[in-house]
C-alpha cells in the first residue's frame, strides 16, 4: 500500500466548515490519508458543529482549532479551501498540492431562533458531507 496522502482543509476560523469537512474526510479516507484542518485565524471549534456531527454519528469534540502556519512543514497532496475568504487569504502552498475550492455558507453567521440556526448548521453539514463523498470517489477510489 502506498503512503497515506496529506489533506488540508482550510477555512477562515477553523471552527465550523473546515471541522465538518475534516470529520467526514477522516472517516471516509481512513488510513488512505491523514486529514488536517486549519484556519487563517483560530476561533475554537463551534459547539453547534460538534452537535450536528454527533447527530450524524461522528464525534469531532476532540478536534482543535489550528492555525495554518502550524502545518507549514507538512507536504500536502490536497488543499481544500471551504470559504472564499480562506482562498483569497491562503498562504501559498507548494505547487505539488492539488488545490480545490468550494465556498460553503458559514453556519456561524446564521440568525434566528435556535431551531433555525441549527437548521442552517445541518444544511451546511449535509452539503459538506456530499462534497467529502464526491472528493473521496474522485481522488481515492
Amino acid at each position: 500500500m502506498s503512503d497515506p496522502k496529506n489533506v488540508l482543509v482550510l477555512c477562515t476560523g477553523n471552527s465550523c466548515r473546515s471541522q465538518l469537512m475534516h470529520g467526514y474526510l477522516a472517516q471516509l479516507l481512513g488510513d488512505k490519508a491523514t486529514v488536517y484542518s486549519a484556519g487563517i485565524e483560530t476561533h475554537g471549534v463551534n459547539p453547534r458543529a460538534v452537535a450536528v456531527m454527533q447527530e450524524d454519528g461522528l464525534d469531532i469534540a476532540h478536534h482543535t482549532s489550528n492555525h495554518v502556519d502550524e502545518y507549514a512543514a507538512v507536504p500536502f497532496d490536497y488543499v481544500i479551501t471551504v470559504c472564499d475568504n480562506a482562498r483569497e487569504a491562503c498562504p501559498v502552498f507548494p505547487s505539488s498540492a492539488t488545490q480545490l475550492h468550494h465556498n460553503f455558507p458559514d453556519p456561524a453567521k446564521a440568525t434566528g431562533t435556535e431551531a433555525e440556526v441549527m437548521a442552517q448548521f445541518r444544511a451546511v453539514r449535509d452539503q459538506v458531507k456530499a462534497y467529502a463523498q464526491n472528493f473521496q470517489r474522485q481522488y481515492f477510489s
